[in-house]
């Protein structure tokens, strides 16, 4: 179609080109109105998923005592969680900052349930219903409680070949995963829906109306629900009464009570990119040039990172909004499709390596 992929030549990217060039999802029926990003990314939100998914949920315990969840989908057909055959690649996905699991997150999971993965989508602190057991909430890009999901997941099925997928802001998260953990993030391939790269420029821009305040409605509400335990480490009044998401993330992790911090300061341990550079995981970035959320693609998109690191892969697409890139037919979404190609394509090329070097498989 109209895609480009930005990316440091290699092997791995001629194998990409290959196979997303083959792809019929980079080349099916697109959205009627294509000039319209607001109400691509609408109608995505408004859609729910068919069929309705069956979450199985897992609390994991961390070493503070604090809990996430892990809500396995089992398909629309009652299966055990986490089920699958014993080999069958795990794919986390990961929802946007606010926690918010949107209709399109669980079509994706439904998608690659059907392909044979393992979905299984992880939920932070105190997020999508997940207990608040200490008065501590995860910071923007503070992969401490992902690090221990991860561990786990590779505990319980050591065969397997772990996937991430990241949605809109969420991608944060899994960007200063892979960049802290470097070549042991225990990852075969990752991917990021719409990512948010530049995460203190964004929330200092902030974003229309039309989006930040639902967003902005949506924290409050799930934060009102811990207000006791909160109020010890934070002024409550003051952030229920934020008027954007920048006062909001500041009251909540830089004005705290026992341990206060600078706006500079926070980010300098939070930006998503800062450690960028020690990623060894294929990362492909799905994004929209007419992103009205991640802003204009020239302040937004880290391009010399995609020229520069053999890691990093951007599949830049003129029109698809937020996370929306819909079409016409089933599916609805061509990027869910374009995603899994993505995993099923670093799957062929990691075992033609391997065949050509006469690697062992790990076990």
């Amino acid at each position: 179609g109209h895609c480009r992929l930005l990316c440091k030549p290699s092997a791995l990217a001629q194998h990409l080109v290959r196979s997303l060039g083959r792809s019929a999802a980079l080349r099916g029926g697109r959205w009627l109105w294509p000039c319209w990003p607001q109400l691509q990314m609408l109608w995505q939100l408004l859609q729910l998923p068919e069929p309705e998914p069956v979450v199985a949920r897992e609390l994991l315990q961390l070493p503070d005592a604090g809990l996430v969840a892990l809500d396995w989908l089992v398909g629309p057909w009652g299966a055990a969680g986490g089920g699958g055959w014993i080999s069958s690649p795990v794919l986390l996905l990961i929802p946007n900052a606010a926690g918010k699991v949107t209709a399109g997150l669980l079509q994706l999971g439904l998608r690659a349930l059907e392909r044979g993965f393992i979905p299984v989508i992880f939920n932070r602190r105190g997020h999508n219903g997940c207990p608040l057991t200490t008065p501590r909430l995860q910071p923007f890009g503070d992969p401490g409680d992902l690090r221990e999901a991860v561990t786990y997941l590779r505990c319980r099925h050591p065969s397997a070949s772990l996937l991430a997928v990241s949605e809109g802001s969420g991608s944060g998260l899994l960007l200063a995963y892979l960049g802290e953990s470097g070549s042991s993030s225990r990852l075969a391939a990752a991917a990021c829906l719409s990512p948010i790269f530049r995460a203190r420029d964004w929330f200092e821009a902030g974003m229309p109306w039309l989006y930040e305040w639902p967003l902005l409605l949506h924290l409050k509400q799930g934060l009102s629900r811990y207000a006791g335990a909160l109020a010890e480490v934070v002024d409550m009044d003051k952030l229920l009464g934020s008027r954007s998401l920048r006062e909001l993330e500041e009251t909540l992790f830089c004005r705290t009570r026992s341990r206060p911090t600078s706006w500079e300061s926070y980010w300098e341990r939070n930006e998503p990119l800062r450690d960028a550079d020690e990623a060894a995981v294929p990362v492909l970035c799905l994004c929209s040039a007419d992103d009205p959320v991640r802003g204009p693609p020239a302040q937004s998109l880290p391009r010399e990172l995609f020229r520069s690191s053999p890691y990093f892969f951007l599949l830049l697409t003129p029109h698809g909004g937020h996370c929306g890139f819909p079409r016409r037919g089933p599916g609805r979404c061509w990027a869910h499709e374009a995603v899994l190609e993505y995993f099923k394509a670093i799957a062929e090329f990691l075992r033609t390596e391997e065949r050509r070097k006469g690697l062992p498989r790990p076990r």
